[in-house]
Parts: C-alpha cells; sequence; structure tokens
C-alpha cells in the first residue's frame, strides 16, 4: 500500500491484502500493530473505507474488535464487513483526532458520523491590497490581504450588511480594474452609498479614515462611533448645515440596521460559536450559531448521517471535529450537550489555531440561554424536515405506482438540453432522491458532437445519456464508490423531456449499452403548452395524462423545471463567457496595453481581422513582426 501524500508528517504502517473473515483480518493486523496513538481505516471487500476511527493505542483499540460478544449490532456489522485495513500512526492523540475528521470528510464512511452540506461560509472582506480598500463579499481561501469579518451564516446576511455597511461608511465595492477607470461617479455615489474615491470625490486620507470606522465598527465599538457622529450631526444642525447633518443621520440609522436586524444580540458573549443538538425518530439536527462583535451573525441548521444507535455525545463530538477541519476556530464554543473526549477536542483545536479555544456547555445565565434559544431552534428545524421527508417520501411511493416501478425511488435522474439555434448547445442533468434535489450530483454536458450545432434536441440526447451511462459503466468496474454511501450509482427512474421519439432514443443509448431494465419516462407539453395537460410516455404504451390535482403531477412537474431551469442557466452562462471572449486575447504578444490600442484604432476584433499587416503595424506598440503574426493568426497565414 502507497502513502498518502495528504497525510505529510504522519508514518504510514504498511497493511496486508487479506482475504479472511473480518474478526480474523482484524486479529492477524492488530497482532502487528505498535502501542502508539493514530487513525485506522476498515475496508470492505469492494475497497470502500467503510468506517475511520482513532486511537490512544492503535494495537489495543484495534485487537478489541477481535473480541467475542459485547458489540452493538452496527459494530457487529462493520466487523463481519472488514477485509482489510490501513493505518496511521502520529505523534499524540490530538493529531490523530484530526486527522480522523479529515479522513472522514474525504472517504464519507457509512458507519461513521458524516458531515454533510459543508460548504464554506461568507466573509465580509475590506481588501487592503490596493491602495483604496474595498469593500467585498468572500468565500474560500484568505489569500487576499486585509480584514475579514464573520462567518456569516448565509450569503443574504452579507448582502443585507454591506448594503447597510454602503450607507453607513461609504466603501467603494467596485473591482480594481473598474476603480482605475472611472472619470466619473458611478450611480452608487448618487444615491449616497459610496463616496466615490475613483474621481476624487474624497481624498485617499478621509477614505482610510472611513474604511478604519467600518473595520472599528465590525469590531463591535458600534455604540462609540454612533455617540461620536451623533455629536457632529449635532454640531452640524447648530451650524444650521442640515445637509451634513441629514448624511450623518442616515449614516447612523444604516449603523442602527446593521446591528437590529441580527435577533439575539448577547451582552457577554463576544466572539463564539453556539451548537445545540436534536434527535428524534432516528434523525438528527445540529444547529449553529455563529456569534462575532456581540452581535448574532447568523445561524445555519445541519442534519448529519449518522447510525440511529448513536447519542447526541458522539455525534455532536465527530460533527464538532470534521466543521473545524477547515474553518477559523473562535475562542469559545458553547454546547448544548457534553461531547465524547472533550478536553481532548479542546486540546486539538488548540494546537491547530495556535491560541486557546475553551469548549463550554452553559448550566446558567445569559449564555444557556443563548443555548436553549439554540437547542428551541434546532428541534423546529428537525420537525420541518421530518415533515418533509414523510411528504417526499409519499410523492416517491406516487411515483412508482404511476411509472410502474417495483420499488420506491430513491434516485432520479432527470435530463434536459439547452440551445439557442445551436449555439453553444448545453445538456443538464439533475438529481433527486428521499430528501430532495441532490445538487452536488448535477451534471451538465457540453456537447461536442455535430448534432449541438445542428440543434438536433434527438442527437443531444442521444450524447449526453451515452456519456453519462459510459462512465457510470467504467466507475463500477473500478469499483469507485458514489459521494454519498446511502445514494445510489444507477438511478431507479430516468425521466426526460420530451415524447416516445425522446424515449426510443434513450431506450436505444441503454440497450447498446447493455443496460437492460433501467426504467425511462419522457413528459411533454400538450399541444397548447399548459402547464397540468402533460402527457407521459412508457416504452412500449399509449401515453397518459394524471389528474390535474395529483400530488404526483406537480412533483414531476417540479422535477422536469429544476431540469430546465438548470440546463438554461448552464446555457446563459456558457453563452456569456463565450461573448466575453475575444480573439485579440489568443494571439501571442497581445496584452492589455496593445489590445486597448488595437481596439481604438479599429473599433473591434472584427475590424482588426480585416486589417492590413500595413494598417497594423501603424498602430503605437504594434512592430512590423507582430503586424505580421495578427494578420496570419486571422489569415491563416496568407498574406
Amino acid at each position: 500500500m502507497t502513502a498518502e501524500t495528504d497525510n505529510e508528517g504522519f508514518e504510514e504502517e504498511p497493511a496486508a491484502d487479506l482475504s479472511a473473515p473480518g474478526p480474523d483480518v482484524i486479529r492477524r493486523l492488530g497482532r502487528m500493530l505498535p502501542s502508539r496513538p493514530g487513525v485506522y481505516r476498515m475496508i470492505d471487500a469492494k475497497g470502500e473505507v467503510i468506517y475511520v476511527g482513532k486511537a490512544r493505542s492503535l494495537r489495543n483499540r484495534v485487537m478489541n474488535y477481535t473480541r467475542l460478544g459485547g458489540h452493538t449490532s452496527r459494530i457487529a456489522a462493520m466487523i463481519a464487513a472488514t477485509a482489510n485495513m490501513e493505518f496511521v500512526t502520529t505523534e499524540t492523540e490530538a493529531e490523530a483526532l484530526l486527522l480522523e475528521a479529515n479522513l472522514i470528510k474525504k472517504h464519507k464512511p457509512r458507519y461513521n458520523v458524516v458531515l454533510r452540506d459543508d460548504k464554506s461560509f461568507p466573509y465580509i472582506l475590506i481588501a487592503r491590497d490596493h491602495r483604496v480598500p474595498q469593500l467585498v463579499k468572500h468565500r474560500g481561501a484568505r489569500s487576499r490581504r486585509g480584514s475579514y469579518f464573520g462567518p456569516f451564516a448565509s450569503a443574504w446576511a452579507v448582502n443585507r450588511t454591506i448594503n447597510s455597511l454602503q450607507k453607513a461608511f461609504l466603501l467603494r465595492s467596485c473591482s480594481d480594474s473598474v476603480f482605475e477607470n472611472r472619470t466619473r461617479p458611478c450611480l452608487l455615489h448618487q444615491i449616497k452609498r459610496c463616496s466615490a474615491p475613483c474621481t476624487g470625490e474624497i481624498d485617499e486620507t478621509s477614505y482610510l479614515a472611513l474604511v478604519d470606522e467600518a473595520e472599528d465598527f465590525l469590531r463591535g465599538r458600534s455604540a462609540v462611533m454612533k455617540e461620536r457622529l451623533a455629536a457632529q450631526m449635532q454640531e452640524a444642525s447648530d451650524k444650521l448645515d442640515f445637509e451634513l447633518a441629514a448624511r450623518y443621520r442616515d449614516r447612523i440609522s444604516a449603523m442602527s440596521v446593521v446591528t437590529s436586524v441580527q435577533g439575539i444580540n448577547p451582552e457577554t458573549v463576544d466572539e463564539a460559536d453556539l451548537f445545540a443538538i436534536a434527535q428524534q425518530a432516528g434523525h438528527t439536527c445540529v444547529q449553529v450559531f455563529f456569534f462575532r462583535a456581540g452581535q448574532n451573525w447568523g445561524n445555519r441548521a445541519y442534519f448529519p448521517r449518522a447510525d440511529k444507535s448513536l447519542g447526541e455525545a458522539e455525534i455532536l463530538g465527530s460533527f464538532l471535529a470534521q466543521f473545524y477541519d477547515d474553518k477559523p476556530l473562535p475562542p469559545v464554543i458553547l454546547l448544548s450537550h457534553p461531547v465524547e473526549e472533550q478536553d481532548l477536542l479542546a486540546e486539538a483545536f488548540c494546537t491547530r489555531a495556535g491560541h486557546r479555544i475553551e469548549i463550554l456547555v452553559p448550566q446558567r445565565g445569559e449564555k444557556r440561554s443563548l443555548v436553549d434559544h439554540a437547542l428551541a431552534n434546532a428541534h423546529e428545524a428537525l420537525g420541518r424536515r421530518l415533515a418533509e421527508s414523510q411528504s417526499q417520501s409519499r410523492l416517491l411511493d406516487g411515483v412508482a405506482r404511476v411509472f410502474g416501478l417495483d420499488a420506491t425511488p430513491r434516485r432520479i435522474e432527470v435530463f434536459d438540453n439547452s440551445h439557442i439555434q445551436g449555439a453553444e448547445p448545453v445538456g443538464a442533468m439533475i438529481v433527486a432522491g428521499p430528501e430532495g434535489f441532490i445538487k452536488n450530483q448535477y451534471r451538465k454536458f457540453n456537447m461536442r458532437s455535430e448534432a449541438g450545432a445542428l440543434g438536433d434536441d434527438f442527437g443531444m440526447m442521444r450524447e449526453m445519456l451515452t456519456r453519462r451511462f459510459t462512465r457510470l459503466l467504467k466507475e463500477e468496474a473500478e469499483g469507485q464508490a458514489s459521494a454519498e454511501a446511502d445514494v445510489q450509482h444507477r438511478p431507479d427512474l430516468i425521466l426526460i423531456d420530451g415524447g416516445q421519439g425522446q424515449v426510443s432514443a434513450v431506450r436505444a443509448v441503454l440497450e447498446d449499452l447493455g443496460l437492460h431494465g433501467l426504467p425511462v419516462a419522457g413528459i411533454a407539453k400538450g399541444l397548447e403548452r399548459d402547464a397540468g395537460r402533460e402527457h407521459f410516455y412508457l416504452p412500449g404504451k399509449e401515453s397518459f395524462m394524471l389528474d390535474s390535482r395529483d400530488p404526483v403531477l406537480y412533483y414531476v412537474q417540479r422535477l422536469r423545471d429544476e431540469a430546465h431551469r438548470f440546463a438554461i442557466g448552464s446555457h446563459r452562462a456558457k453563452r456569456s463567457k463565450a461573448i466575453g471572449i475575444n480573439p485579440l486575447d489568443e494571439i501571442p504578444g497581445i496584452g492589455p496595453g496593445r489590445k486597448k490600442a488595437l481596439l481604438m484604432a479599429f473599433g473591434s476584433a472584427k475590424a482588426v481581422s480585416r486589417a492590413s499587416v500595413g494598417d497594423l503595424e501603424k498602430i503605437d506598440g504594434i512592430s512590423r513582426q507582430l503586424a505580421a503574426a495578427i494578420y496570419d493568426f486571422f489569415h491563416e497565414g496568407g498574406k
């Protein structure tokens, strides 16, 4: 076995490839292990990682699996499915805990607690990599120089806050290139959301003072700042400068909006994250609240995948380790329930963050009130999720009935395509299941065949299905597991936007690939193109319609509309990108300066393509040799 490249600093232990039953495999490997901290991976016969665990002593922990009896049904099934194991030793148990969380997020083993929907959080960035700082929304790595404020629970919360900050501090949000090329103030200055430093409406010293005020405000010093602005407003009013006084008033009002709309704003919690966990009917919800600068910056509900036998302590502990695998840590973490190995978790977080981290389970006071509030939100979110799941389950049962499926579908794939008379053709696949749309498995297909250029919908559908299921067969042959262990590879129903012709085309593709028995259905609007008058098509059967009040009809319409939305969005993005491409960008030796000079002289890239070598070399910065290269680019070397 080769060592993993992303585990630098850890010692990889060799593992034998044994075919004996689970306990025998574990026993034979366990005898060779050292009594050192580390991480172990259990692997099934297909080569899929089914469990990742950490241990203070690898030998003792692994050998515990070989004892007879005393295991839960989950652990017993995991042991029986183990065909191989891999190990990584670490210096400390805290390092092992962090590595365990990293590997769980990477492999998503079916017997671990798995954090789902792990999207990055948005931040507010005051970027200082330009002489005139910029106020922007930011996601991802903190590669730009500046001050970051967050996390915020949603892009909506960030946009709302930035909107208010623009009113309060008049900071620019335009890109550096737009800033450098402005000759007069933009609309944001006209509506009093920018001080227009781009055109000198404010000098840089005064603008930097506004930037410092904005940073102070986001760090929680809003009260002092409001008092200062109130004094300046009163002073302007006493001098009868009512226009200036009104500007100060508007800034105070905008600051008040930022602080008031955050909901609960604690007095004793300055910077902390709060986690509350609720369980019901075998499902779990973890509600996360973010507090920064004494303000509530929003919350988000998570529904981790976990075995029904696991309790709050084990689920919440594993959730925390994975949650902070790639996120900055606050100085305080508040919990609704104690977690397993809480001290070890705090030690691991301190090691990673480089500063002290407190993990607390408040019992009284304001912190306890905040936890109770988050816990109530967790129970409410879980209740809504269970109600939606029950409704979704009934709808999927109805889909099975309508389309004659043998069982309730767990994976429905819907295909659609989009183009304008063959221009920028794009195919799209969306996926739906018991928990709704599975957006991380959506796929788009840039059409490569002539069918796309001709606007041939049948040909585009054939190409799309051929590529999708050829890849599926390849992945199955290589034994690759799905990113989500509870979502099957093969769809239980293929739904396409079209009639009997499209259904026949799809069936032909599947038959050619040897995929027999995959259910296919088509949905097409009637002659009047009215929603609710759709006709459904199944192979070898007459078309039929559903009652206009049938919930299954509304559900299938939602699937069709979502595929159409995704296809249209992909097509528009591709078309916009193509519009933004200039042929001059592809010519070696043509940079932004020469490109600008050519466009200023000729007006367009098309006019440049018609120019002679003599005309081209008259432009400043264009030599005879470069003029010839430009001419050759458009004329395939002809003179």
